[in-house]
């Protein structure tokens, strides 16, 4: 029996505002959409946040047993500066400064981009399509929509009617704004504006001579508004309704507001039954931006070539940093909390490789591991609690150390539930990887030597038949997490 058929699964609907018990459409089967990177630049640590949340939704939802397809797009063309209606495409524009053609941009910062998340552990998506692949998509359900009265064409670019559409249907559902409130807070239009209305949107652009990516359309020469692409391909690999939709909390106005209106005046449909938003990264309390350099890329995270931050930060150590909070709320990257996070890494690594020592009796009474089992989940099923999640790990740790420190017994099966339990949480669920501090300690080579100087004056200590000196030096390794192993050869030491 799949474990969704008993485990009550609850996801905070920023439509709604609440957490709604989860249902998908089809019993078993689970559709998730969720917005992908614009690729004209390396990715940073708030993307990298927001995917790793939905790495951890993707995770979860296939342990409970669902059949799961996750749609990531790739928005490669089309996306204008600031997402106005004017200016220049990001990819264009980056193409033009490095003197390349745009699909050299697209294809050098696309494998960063894989690159990044294969670092950090993330899955890959079920399908992950691009805007330029499927022109012909949006080109179509834009003669839909105008078709269906919710566009028109001025002067070779098409806009979608905000006001028309708001006689039948609610524009603001998502983000809880009225139309009447941004009409009021809106600039006049120019005379030179194609627009009938401030608030309508692109939903095709009539290229200006000097804009390089184009494509032929019935109306001009030109390319597709942002918000198009997620409507066309989220629609055409997971139907016109589908259970999840996800980004970063930026992308609730305009760009999902407009991919709701999008479906609904495209099909009369409700495209989406579950909106879930990530919230944003800051760096040593302030927000992140390049401007002020008040910035930090995953590479200079991992490589510790950089002006913010002390040290380095293996992939690991950051991700479960990351999931120490709820995707929902703010997090603030520090060196004081990325050490926390690294001491807490390798105590829970430590306890895990424990774990299977635990000394077990069947006398023994029950230790309460298949009701610490169900916390878990219960954690989990909270919409996505990692934080709860990893302080339910935590008691593990120390139900753990207790056990073997004391000497004290469990029951077998027990011991098999605890260490399949932590296997699937850990690195199944949070998509962790057991790696030793030594691995990740960028002062491995230091740490390497002292413990070493430290071996040669134990050597020297036992040759003078001061066993207590020796003794003092292995068993304040031992304490420290550090293991000396005696041989023929000599001694060696583990972490």
């Amino acid at each position: 029996m799949p474990l969704y058929e008993h485990q009550e699964l609850k996801i905070y609907n920023s439509l709604s505002g609440e957490k709604e018990v989860f249902q998908p459409l089809t019993n078993g089967y689970v559709g998730m959409y969720v917005c992908g990177p614009t690729v004209y630049s390396n990715v940073h640590l708030g993307n990298c946040r927001t995917f790793i949340s939905f790495d951890l939704v993707f995770r979860y939802l296939k342990h409970l047993g669902y059949k799961v397809r996750y749609v990531r797009n790739i928005t490669d063309a089309g996306h204008l500066e600031n997402d106005a209606e004017t200016g220049e495409d990001r990819i264009a524009k980056k193409a033009r400064l490095e003197e390349i053609e745009p699909m050299e941009v697209v294809q050098k910062y696309t494998v960063d981009f894989h690159n990044i998340l294969y670092k950090f552990n993330n899955l890959p998506p079920s399908i992950e399509p691009t805007a330029t692949g499927h022109i012909v998509e949006q080109i179509e359900i834009i003669k839909e929509i105008i078709d269906k009265g919710f566009a028109y064409e001025a002067n070779g670019s098409v806009y979608f009617d905000v006001l028309k559409y708001n006689e039948s249907n609610h524009y603001g559902i998502l983000s809880g704004r009225k139309l009447e409130d941004m009409i009021a807070n809106t600039r006049e239009l120019t005379a030179q504006d194609d627009k009938r209305n401030p608030q309508d949107f692109a939903l095709w652009k009539k290229a200006e001579p000097q804009h390089i990516m184009r494509w032929p359309s019935p109306w001009s020469v030109g390319f597709p508004g942002w918000h198009l692409e997620c409507t066309v391909m989220s629609s055409k690999y997971l139907g016109d309704e589908f259970d999840i939709h996800g980004g970063g909390m930026d992308l609730k106005f305009p760009h999902h507001e407009c991919e709701i209106a999008q479906g609904q005046a495209a099909t009369g449909k409700n495209p989406v039954n579950y909106w879930m938003h990530a919230n944003m990264l800051t760096l040593n309390g302030k927000k992140m931006a390049k401007s002020t350099g008040n910035n930090i890329l995953p590479k200079e995270l991992f490589s510790g070539d950089n002006d913010v931050l002390s040290k380095s930060y293996s992939p690991s150590i950051a991700r479960f940093f990351m999931l120490q909070a709820n995707y929902r709320s703010i997090l603030d990257f520090s060196d004081e909390a990325l050490t926390a996070a690294e001491k807490g890494f390798h105590k829970l690594m430590d306890a895990i490789a424990l774990a299977p020592s635990i000394p077990t009796n069947p006398n023994n009474s029950s230790s309460g591991i298949k009701e610490w089992r169900e916390e878990c989940y219960e954690a989990m099923n909270d919409d996505f609690n990692s934080p709860a999640l990893i302080a339910n790990l935590f008691k593990a740790v120390k139900f753990i150390n207790h056990k073997i420190e004391n000497k004290i017994t469990i029951l077998e099966e027990e011991k098999e539930i605890l260490i399949k339990t932590l296997h699937d949480f850990t690195f199944d669920v949070l998509g962790l990887e057991a790696v030793t501090a030594l691995e990740n300690n960028q002062d491995s080579e230091r740490l390497t030597n002292v413990v070493e100087l430290l071996i040669e004056l134990r050597a020297k200590a036992r040759a003078n038949r001061d066993f207590e000196t020796g003794d003092k030096i292995r068993d304040e390794l031992a304490a420290n997490g550090i293991q000396l192993k005696d041989s023929k050869e000599g001694t060696t030491f583990s972490l």
